[in-house]
């Protein structure tokens, strides 16, 4: 972790990935991130399936929960509550997901937090936000990808539309706009001295991410077919092919050099003038083309060549390629009962500053006694068969 955010310090009350995502990004890079958990199971991702061998330890806690901390209160009683706004002298910064009115039905609306102290910032990450008639209304990640028309184009070309691997509208919409809200806000409150409402919804966040798409759809005055768009498998040179073992390589080569370096490594010169061909003849050349080598020998072949095409890694090989290794982009976390776990690391590189060793994702409520001064709470506080750290 980094400590140049080690001044910010933050109130965390969300649960599952978009909110844990955001948090765990501001905690490596220094800020002080404390989960307020409720007593009778806190964050749900610490007791969902998949575990990790051997436990009882939700594999997705452990991937979104490092350098943070861990109180138990409940929300629910005056005495929660009188607690959480005493934490707001310190940590002036809140962070919820969930639905719009919840907060002010347990007392700590907004404007609750702000008399409490002017300088506190509350990011409320929801599905569609916090006005609108689908405010009050449920969702996932691919139901906001959908309304957003990303899942409509996500597909082959007349096949359905095919949910992707990566929750993007959770992550992309709502985790990642968090994070510059807050800082945003964090900025601003500095030459104001005030805090403010952050308002970030993953519907919001999904559709500017079709930036590229609506100015296609500026430029045609026409639909946008799924498979069928420039950058989704309409233009043979920007596409994924199949090799002869049954893998695939993505051929990326969109400017007319990387596309002409292409063919002339394939010995198919008579392809260069069809880069942009909607022509299924010319699709199926290409499909034979790679065909003709498996993947590990299209690696060898162009790789000291530049031509924007990349073997497609099963999740499990992507760890092990040198660039990713020179990257450390994954790290290796070592937990309290033994063993290890490998998870994504941080994707901002800071070279001028100092790292600092990572800090396991903490216990169910392990922080509980020494920032509040109070004991733990019961153990029957604790999910069923579980003790109270979760370990």
């Amino acid at each position: 972790m980094y400590k140049m955010l080690k001044d910010m310090r933050i109130l965390d009350l969300t649960r599952l990935l978009p909110g844990g995502y955001a948090t765990q990004m501001l905690a490596d890079l220094g800020a002080e991130v404390l989960k307020v958990e409720d007593p009778w199971q806190g964050d749900y991702v610490r007791w969902m399936k998949p575990y990790l061998p051997g436990t009882k330890d939700g594999a997705y806690y452990w991937a979104l929960n490092r350098n943070k901390k861990s109180v138990i209160l409940n929300l629910k009683t005056v005495e929660g509550r009188e607690n959480f706004l005493k934490l707001l002298r310190e940590y002036d910064i809140v962070v919820e997901g969930f639905r719009p009115g919840v907060m002010e039905k347990l007392g700590l609306g907004y404007e609750v937090l702000q008399r409490a102290n002017p300088r506190t910032i509350l990011c409320s990450i929801s599905g569609y936000g916090q006005d609108g008639p689908y405010r009050l209304r449920s969702g996932h990640d691919l139901n906001y990808l959908a309304l957003a028309g990303v899942l409509g184009l996500n597909g082959e070309r007349g096949g359905p539309p095919l949910p992707p691997a990566v929750q993007v509208a959770d992550i992309g919409g709502g985790g990642l706009m968090a994070v510059i809200g807050i800082l945003t806000a964090h900025i601003a409150r500095a030459r104001t001295g005030l805090g403010q409402q952050v308002d970030v919804s993953m519907l919001d966040g999904a559709v500017s991410w079709l930036a590229m798409i609506y100015a296609q759809l500026a430029a045609a005055e026409s639909e946008l077919k799924r498979g069928e768009g420039p950058l989704s498998g309409g233009d043979i040179c920007y596409a994924v092919y199949e090799t002869t073992d049954g893998r695939y390589m993505s051929l990326a080569a969109l400017e007319p050099k990387f596309w002409q370096a292409f063919c002339t490594a394939v010995a198919r010169p008579d392809l260069v003038e069809k880069q942009f061909t909607r022509d299924p003849g010319a699709r199926r050349e290409v499909e034979q083309i790679f065909r003709a080598r498996t993947q590990a020998e299209w690696v060898s072949f162009l790789g000291n060549l530049d031509v924007c095409c990349e073997p497609v890694l099963e999740p499990e090989e992507t760890p092990e390629h040198p660039q990713v290794k020179a990257r450390k982009l994954f790290l290796t976390l070592e937990r309290p009962g033994g063993g290890r776990v490998k998870v994504p690391g941080r994707p901002l590189k800071f070279p001028a500053e100092t790292e600092y060793p990572d800090a396991v994702p903490p216990g169910f409520g392990e922080q509980t006694e020494e920032i509040l001064g109070k004991p733990h709470l019961r153990e029957e506080s604790a999910p069923p068969g579980e003790n109270k750290l979760g370990r």
